[in-house]
């Protein structure tokens, strides 16, 4: 098939290298976000998925919104069959929906109907799912409700942060995906309505949701660190600064710790919660660099009515 691809992060570029690689289907563009500023300089700067079309050397379009007319023009002179999406991050109207005569087919990180959303792996590690996976189905109006092609599953191990699951998620959503277009063009594959129950939503996740909060229990700390690991990145406040948080472990160690109550044993340093205590990974303080969590407490000393908020 004749494929227009959309995608922007990192996430995306496994699906992409498997359209590229396919001798089935033809790559005739690649749909992304505009430039976006980035690093110190804040200089423009490509999306990954740019990137990796341009070194293969295939056409870009960067239309600051998928509406724009003279967006749809090329994307109806390019005439694709079919336009396959892994987080493009942008609303698709109508007018581009009516364009591809098999329709945009999106791979979605969970097992819908559960997850609808920006951040469904994020969610699913939030509420402790033991099972996720990720989704192909054909893009509607309505968010992530469109009818399902396939579905691949995945465990969720008790130390995944959304960063690790997510990178194996693209592994396995790119074969699913690259499957889901073969069939489609075969006609071997239907895709089959979304049931009505097990509906969730996984709205973004923002900067103040991952503040943690010290008087939840160890395994609901544990649980928003590593959902908000690498982003936004889990923090708290110690002596009115932020401190980032990265992965921890609850511990049955010092349970009279109150919540927010720092103890430093060596090299550990834990934190007392509503359960019991978590012991902190690497932390960043506001303004500096990414250290051990014994590093940060041999700088700070924190005191016995020091806590974290």
């Amino acid at each position: 098939m004749r494929l227009v691809f959309a995608g922007t992060p990192e996430t995306a570029i496994p699906s992409l290298r498997a359209v590229l690689g396919s001798p089935r289907h033809e790559v005739a563009a690649v749909v992304t976000r505009p430039d976006a500023q980035s690093g110190r300089g804040r200089r423009l700067h490509p999306s990954p998925v740019a990137e990796v079309a341009e070194e293969a050397g295939v056409e870009v379009l960067r239309p600051a919104k998928a509406g724009d007319p003279g967006f749809l023009d090329r994307l109806r002179e390019l005439a694709p069959d079919c336009c396959p999406v892994v987080a493009y991050g942008a609303l698709l109207p109508q007018a581009a929906l009516d364009i591809p005569r098999s329709g945009w087919v999106n791979l979605h990180f969970s097992l819908l109907p559960a997850w609808r959303g920006a951040a469904p792996v994020q969610h699913a590690v939030l509420n402790g799912d033991k099972v996720t996976g990720a989704s192909t189905f054909e893009i509607v109006k309505e968010l992530d409700a469109g009818p399902v092609f396939g579905v691949v599953t995945e465990e969720v191990r008790l130390d995944d942060t959304s960063g690790g699951l997510l990178g194996r998620l693209a592994i396995s959503g790119a074969e699913l995906l690259l499957a889901t277009l073969d069939g489609i063009e075969d006609g071997t594959l239907a895709a089959r309505p979304q049931p009505g129950d097990g509906v969730s939503l996984a709205p973004k996740i923002s900067v103040d949701d991952a503040r943690v909060d010290w008087s939840a229990p160890a395994f609901r700390v544990d649980r928003l660190v590593r959902a908000c690991t690498p982003a936004p990145g889990a923090w708290s406040e110690f002596r009115g600064q932020r401190v980032k948080l990265g992965p921890l472990r609850p511990t049955p160690d010092a349970s009279g710790l109150g919540p927010g109550e720092i103890l430093v044993v060596k090299n550990r340093v834990l934190v007392g919660t509503a359960s019991h205590p978590v012991e902190l990974g690497d932390v960043q303080p506001q303004g500096k660099r990414l250290m051990s969590a014994g590093e940060w407490a041999r700088g700070v000393r924190p005191a016995d009515d020091d806590l974290f908020k």
